[in-house]
């Protein structure tokens, strides 16, 4: 190490520094960033130029070293893109987004430079260390938490929904997005951008950036074949009208003889020439997107450029790759910066967009929200007229997108079919050809692509940057989106603030799908959301009827930072509720619909609207035989668990609210239970485990095709005959 009485002191954890590189003293005496200003003044200025390598050098130092700290982690996929990132802070923009949950360590040291850390009490490169890939630290993957970073990202094909949200809700802010060509073979990513597009083509200020390595994780990328004139191709062919290649062959004089190259290999001179491209071109790209083209950025450069190993290989550290090994200490000492360097990247950052990401990106406030009044509440009569609870909650949401002209409503299977043909003719489908047949109309709020995926990425991804969305899909189809709508549910339990809970409508249940068969029949989806519910800001709710659904979704509408799954079918169902009983069941869990007295009692615990119609008929044969019935209807079953059941409390917006067993017993006290779901048993756990009578449940085995709801009830064993049977048979 060399000595130096002038190290600066967030450095301290820095295992190796080095000489100063050459032209320093020509173009590192001042920072790029001149005091005062948010960018450089100029990408082709050669003092910027310089101090852009300088920085791309430290990323790649930083995120080796970390990594190497806990031999764990992945360099290799953010060292090839670090010219990029360092290009795009030191234009001024911070606002930066990846698809890769690969390149976290990266994405930290980023914001460790430009001081966003040490608002979670990282102040110094040993301090990252300690608390890289630790609990309450740097975990393996991008979060809701750390500061100055805008999404979470894991599973692949996800990060251009946040670009995309952050750009509608933003204009005139850039919001790069970093994808990864191991990534791309997902057709997420080009179908969403392609819908997106169509749908709002003056909203084109996001700017993906393909980092195109030739390698995914642990073999070539499916994409690496591709000539750059097809890659080039394939970007036009799919809408971008600006695509800009750089290519670091193109400057390569180290001899190199694969596609892909390794820009530290280069003499100094091309690696200068090689950041200025790298700077023009990103300069030119977000411009081009501020300037309303749809623009991509590709750079093309071989993974793990300048870190420990090349390729796959460089991907992932495993144990022993620590920091005594040979091929990881020659890395860092390759890219050991001086004192002086270090400080000079680090006032740059500091001054890139006037400060820390964790205090100027949009994410870091929240956004404000127009208020929405009195909701357009109809209080129908109980066992009056059959209604159609979906219809009921469709007055509303038209409300709201009145109201809010950032709310969207995203659907991939059409609203008309769900019986919410009311939110089309209201808010309009945001669509290029005027059709009134149809309900389109360029500047509508019901955004309707075809993938679930784009449908609910785009939902919770607004809802995350702050503003409110709804996101309606056919309850067989949701499986395809859940994946977002889980990692950003999760995010909003970390998150440092407030945003608007991300809520769903859930229709056509299995019940309904008859005629349509298995295809259409997976309530086995509420598996997902009855393990979620643990969680703690997981609220499935299943209103009962028409009243009941609109007291749900006026619930979720003023909650926060929750994930709200609402079910309910599209049929018109007997009305069994007040406004009030719903409220309270909100808070309780459930309401009791029904309640006779006999010699002995039995309590039905049901789940669902069309579920209550063999479990009322099942009553009438239980009271004709002297046995008293409760049925209960569960409304919001997160609140039956009890607290030590849910991690409640390591949420940033707890909700500690449980049904104490004095209130249990009330619902559910009787000589024997049965829960009954149309669904996944899993959701009826919480009433199964507390309930100390005989008890059993009734819920869905599989789909078939049928003529009818009762008859793939009856195929599942949900008849009021069975029903019946059991009753009398746990009863004794």
């Amino acid at each position: 190490m060399t000595a130096n009485n002038t190290i600066p002191a967030f450095c301290q954890g820095i295992k190796f520094f080095g000489e100063n590189l050459p032209h320093f003293n020509e173009y590192g005496d001042t920072p790029a960033i001149a005091e005062g200003k948010t960018a450089i003044s100029s990408p082709t200025d050669k003092k910027a130029v310089f101090q852009t390598l300088l920085y791309a050098d430290a990323l790649r130092y930083l995120t080796l070293q970390v990594t190497a700290s806990k031999e764990s982690g992945h360099p290799g996929g953010f060292a090839s893109i670090a010219d990029a990132i360092a290009a795009l802070v030191m234009l001024g923009h911070k606002n930066i987004i990846t698809e890769v949950g690969h390149h976290a360590p990266g994405f930290y040291s980023n914001m460790f430079l430009d001081r966003s850390l040490e608002d979670m009490g990282i102040n110094t490169v040993e301090q990252m260390m300690e608390r890289f890939r630790e609990m309450h630290g740097l975990l393996g993957h991008l979060s809701g938490q750390i500061p100055g970073l805008l999404n979470p990202a894991g599973p692949l094909g996800q990060g251009q929904h946040f670009a995309m949200a952050g750009a509608k809700l933003h204009q005139g802010v850039l919001f790069p997005v970093t994808i990864g060509d191991g990534g791309l073979g997902e057709p997420y990513i080009m179908s969403s951008f392609g819908h997106f597009n169509t749908a709002y083509p003056q909203t084109t200020n996001f700017l993906p950036i393909l980092v195109w390595n030739g390698y995914s994780q642990e073999h070539h990328s499916m994409v690496s074949t591709k000539t750059n004139e097809e890659m080039i191709a394939y970007w036009q062919g799919n809408g971008f009208k600006e695509v800009i290649l750089v290519n670091a062959k193109d400057f390569d004089d180290a001899n190199q003889q694969e596609e892909y190259v390794d820009s530290t290999a280069f003499s100094f001179e091309k690696r200068l020439a090689f950041t200025e491209a790298i700077l023009e071109a990103t300069d030119k790209a977000a411009k081009s997107a501020l300037g309303g083209t749809l623009t991509v950025l590709i750079v093309k450069q071989l993974k793990g450029a300048g870190v420990h190993k090349r390729g796959a290989q460089s991907h992932n550290l495993y144990p022993g790759d620590t920091l005594e090994k040979d091929y990881i200490v020659k890395g860092l000492q390759e890219r050991a910066l001086s004192p002086d360097a270090w400080q000079l990247v680090r006032t740059n950052c500091e001054r890139s967009a006037g400060g820390s990401a964790s205090h100027h990106v949009v994410t870091e406030k929240e956004l404000p929200l127009p208020d929405l009044g009195a909701l357009p509440l109809t209080e129908y009569e109980v066992q009056g007229d059959k209604k159609v609870a979906t219809t009921a909650m469709g007055e509303i949401v038209v409300h709201v997108g009145k109201k809010d002209p950032n709310f969207i409503v995203t659907n991939a299977d059409g609203n008309a079919a769900s019986a919410i043909n009311n939110i089309n003719i209201g808010l309009n489908i945001v669509h290029p050809t005027v059709d009134p047949t149809y309900y389109q109309n360029p500047n509508g709020q019901v955004y309707e692509p075809l993938s679930e995926d784009a449908c609910a990425g785009l939902a919770v991804a607004l809802s995350l940057f702050g503003s409110r969305s709804l996101w309606c899909s056919y309850e067989s189809f949701v499986i395809n989106g859940l994946p977002i709508w889980q990692t950003v549910t999760q995010a909003m339990t970390e998150l440092r603030r407030s945003t608007p809970s991300t809520i769903t409508l859930f229709t056509a249940g299995a019940l309904e799908q008859g005629r349509n068969g298995w295809t259409h029949q997976r309530p086995e989806v509420e598996n997902y959301f009855a393990a979620m519910m643990r969680n703690g800001n997981i609220f499935p709710l299943f209103p009962c009827d028409a009243n009941s659904i609109q007291v749900c979704y006026e619930w979720a509408l003023n909650t926060s930072n929750k994930g709200v799954p609402i079910t309910a079918s599209k049929s018109p169902l007997p009305v069994r509720t007040t406004f009030a009983q719903t409220r309270q069941a909100l808070q309780d869990g459930g309401v009791i619909l029904h309640n006779s007295e006999g010699k002995k009692k039995v309590v039905f615990a049901v789940i669902g609207d069309m579920t209550l119609i063999p479990v009322f008929d099942a009553a009438l044969h239980l009271e004709a035989e002297g046995i008293g019935v409760k049925i209960v209807s569960i409304i919001n079953p997160r609140r039956l668990y009890r607290p030590t059941d849910v991690s409640w409390d390591t949420c940033t917006n707890k909700d500690s609210h449980f049904l104490d067993d004095e209130g249990f017993e009330n619902l559910f006290g009787g000589d024997a239970l049965i829960g009954v779901t149309g669904g996944s048993s899993a959701m009826l756990e919480p009433i199964m485990l507390r309930s100390k009578i005989n008890r059993d449940v009734f819920a869905w085995k599989r789909g078939e095709t049928t003529a009818s709801a009762g008859e793939i009830m009856a195929f599942n064993g949900l008849t009021a005959e069975n029903l019946t049977n059991r009753a009398e048979e746990l009863l004794g």
